[in-house]
């Protein structure tokens, strides 16, 4: 299988620098991945190094717990698509959910609609490490019903990242039209296929030179 088509070569460490910004959209150039998932600040120059290649520029919204104001996460979806983000992977309000407060649907819708205005593909983050099994069930059904293009696992800062199990009941709970996204500790290829036979349409990881090598 082409892995090629599902990585979405993430940079999203502390201590990034320019120069790994331009060598991440220079590998996404020449192994053809579908994406690079780069920090907001970083998305201006990202989208100049990609021109006009067909490499998808994703960035993150409410990171890395997603409890930030509503508010704040659409003025930081507005801003970073105005700069040519294509792709917005916004981290669900955790605390929210846990509480059991409508809001937490709310919001996704909020975000969902000034993303697709846009002509932009959201992902809702619902972290699995902190869910139970029925938590991410309920958390992938109401992300898809609040408009969510892709359900993503995590954000790689929590103490685990992608399982094949989550994926599997992740694909199980919504409609096939919406996607799943695989992130954290995405390391082999046998890891990375188990996550695809999984279920999962997109993997985001810093090893993906590695994984199509």
């Amino acid at each position: 299988m082409n892995l090629s088509g599902y990585i979405e070569h993430t940079a999203l460490s502390p201590t990034l620098t320019i120069q790994q910004i331009d060598q991440l959209v220079a590998e996404a150039k020449q192994y053809q991945f579908v994406g690079v998932c780069v920090p907001p600040f970083w998305v201006e120059r990202a989208k100049r190094e990609i021109g006009n290649a067909n490499i998808q520029l994703v960035t993150v919204v409410g990171f890395p717990l997603g409890y930030q104001l509503t508010e704040t996460k659409i003025d930081e979806i507005k801003r970073i698509l105005d700069l040519g983000a294509t792709e917005i992977d916004v981290v669900m309000n955790i605390s929210s959910f846990k509480t059991k407060l409508p809001w937490t649907k709310i919001e996704i819708a909020k975000c969902a609609k000034v993303v697709h205005e846009q002509q932009a593909i959201l992902k809702v983050i619902i972290e699995t490490a902190y869910l139970s099994d029925e938590e991410i069930i309920e958390a992938s059904k109401l992300c898809a019903d609040a408009g969510a293009d892709y359900i993503k696992t995590s954000t790689g800062f929590a103490g685990s990242g992608a399982k094949v199990e989550h994926i599997k009941l992740m694909r199980a709970a919504v409609p096939s039209q919406v996607g799943i996204k695989a992130s954290g500790g995405i390391k082999t290829k046998e890891f990375a296929l188990a996550l695809i036979e999984a279920g999962a349409d997109r993997l985001g990881t810093s090893s993906g030179v590695t994984l199509v090598s």
